[in-house]
């Protein structure tokens, strides 16, 4: 099983990847380290992404994730994964991927991304995320104001990746 936390900059992703992964003993895989260094120039210039940008990111993300599926491994992937194409893309090739939606308060997101320092993504490109964001229907979504404890244990209940 993959699982993918989705949603944009600043919702916590990588903080409930990385604790998800650890609590199942699965391998964590950031999305953000497959950017091109083009991609990382560009938003930390202030410039929004677009699917053009992302076409090579997610290309490189869905192989690395049909390896692991074709390893039989599991995994947890942290990934903005904003619109549905970009979700069918990570998709393609991997038969057990679930999605994870996190979402809240814009104003909240903003603090915590103003709080940032080691990231490439600046909280003025907030703006062009939640406008790209196109909600899921087929994914479990979360609160962000959730404790991530609490979320870890939410996935569990709902995705029993813990019972395979």
């Amino acid at each position: 099983m993959i699982i993918v936390v989705m949603g944009v900059s600043g919702t916590g992703k990588s903080t409930l990847g990385q604790a998800l992964a650890e609590h199942l003993g699965w391998r964590f895989i950031e999305a953000d380290d497959f950017h091109p260094a083009e991609n990382v120039a560009k938003m930390r210039s202030g410039q929004a992404l677009d699917d053009d940008d992302r076409a090579p990111w997610l290309n490189a993300v869905n192989d690395h994730l049909r390896q692991i599926a074709k390893r039989n491994e599991d995994a947890v992937l942290a990934c903005s994964a904003l619109k549905q194409s970009h979700r069918r893309l990570l998709a393609d090739g991997v038969d057990d991927l679930n999605f994870v939606h996190l979402h809240g308060d814009a104003d909240l997101v903003e603090r915590r991304l103003k709080q940032r320092r080691a990231h490439f993504m600046p909280a003025k490109l907030l703006g062009t995320q939640l406008a790209a964001l196109e909600p899921p229907d087929d994914a479990l979504a979360l609160s962000i104001a959730l404790p991530t404890m609490q979320q870890v244990s939410r996935v569990i209940a709902v995705l029993s990746p813990s019972a395979r």
